[in-house]
């Protein structure tokens, strides 16, 4: 699962990889404690014009009548999406992207206690997360919701966790925004046993306004 992660890359450097527009209102970076129901920074793409924008962390089904209505969706799984009622219309018409720098993961100890680890690219270069979003409600005062899909997690983290985040390399990008005719999103939901992670100890305390090793 991924239910805390890390955003320390400036935003202006991530629209600019992404080739994006950046949108007015935009969250605040650094952030090393990012938690569910907090805003988050999400890329979507409109015909092809990629925004780089803000939205709430915890995916809202359309029958939801208040973001706390049911339980907080923040994590979706990649092998049952598109047939899980709340997500399956997102999957097909609204994907996203999440960038981030790395997240938690904690491992259960003996006792009721858990350590906390932080996963991160090896190369130190944002991870992309896929995600699948959409409005809160029909109201006028709805809000972008999203969740982030997870997969089994690969060999290097399997010892702390049996899943991880989706990670999307660049050039599967436009193809999980669903710009033009590239690879279908459906091959892109695998575990990315190529990318290269690091697990390291958590050696402070886990807050917003430090970083975790």
């Amino acid at each position: 699962m991924c239910g805390r992660f890390v955003l320390e890359t400036p935003l202006k450097a991530t629209a600019e990889i992404f080739n994006a527009q950046m949108a007015e209102s935009l969250v605040t970076v650094p952030n090393f404690n990012i938690c569910p129901s907090e805003n988050i920074s999400v890329l979507v793409s409109n015909s092809g014009k990629r925004k780089l924008g803000q939205m709430r962390w915890g995916f809202v089904p359309h029958w939801y009548k208040s973001v706390a209505d049911g339980p907080l969706l923040f994590n979706a799984r990649a092998e049952t999406l598109a047939e899980k009622p709340a997500f399956r219309d997102a999957c097909r018409r609204r994907r996203c992207l999440i960038p981030a720098d790395g997240f938690y993961e904690w491992k259960k100890t003996v006792g009721s206690k858990s350590k906390p680890f932080y996963v991160r690219r090896s190369d130190r270069q944002q991870m992309i997360f896929a995600g699948i979003w959409q409005f809160s409600d029909d109201r006028e005062d709805r809000i972008p919701t999203c969740t982030i899909i997870t997969v089994p997690a690969s060999e290097q983290i399997s010892g702390i966790h049996n899943r991880m985040p989706l990670l999307i390399d660049p050039s599967d990008w436009a193809g999980w925004l669903g710009e033009g005719q590239g690879v279908k999103a459906a091959k892109l939901m695998k575990t990315p046993s190529h990318i290269e992670l690091e697990v390291l100890n958590v050696t402070n305390e886990i807050k917003s306004t430090s970083a975790p090793v």
